[in-house]
């Protein structure tokens, strides 16, 4: 008795698209959908899980849902599956793992109480210049 051998075939995985293409994306399924507030943040040298945060805000939690499915859809047009997708059943903070490029979709009273922009930031400014008045002051 003979059998015929079973051949699978596989394909490896296409490279995940530029960062700067994932963002345009990313921000054209903000854009689309109406998100709030969009802001994009550098993250580079500051963690190793990402290149950038997007964080966004919805009026609602079906918003923020539907905003974070936007985003989901638009990454896999581009052959990008997203490795992880967090706080879809609640919908007061979806956040949506894309690799290099991490969304944070929220409520704006979650927005604020969490503060990502500022937690992110911080440093990024240079310190403000004193001023000739007050190095006048210390003489």
């Amino acid at each position: 008795m003979t059998s015929s051998a079973h051949v699978i075939k596989t394909r490896l995985p296409n490279p995940p698209p530029p960062a700067e293409v994932l963002l345009r994306t990313i921000h054209a399924a903000l854009d689309e959908l109406k998100a709030k507030d969009a802001v994009e943040i550098d993250v580079r040298g500051k963690t190793s899980v990402c290149d950038y945060m997007v964080i966004a805000s919805g009026t609602s939690t079906r918003h923020v849902k539907s905003i974070a499915d936007e985003v989901v859809k638009n990454a896999k047009q581009l052959d990008c599956q997203p490795l992880g997708v967090e706080g879809e059943r609640e919908a007061e903070w979806v956040l949506v793992d894309l690799g290099d490029v991490v969304v944070h979709v929220m409520l704006p009273r979650v927005r604020e109480f969490y503060a990502l922009e500022r937690l992110w930031t911080v440093g990024d400014q240079p310190p403000e210049e004193v001023s000739e008045t007050a190095d006048e002051d210390r003489s």
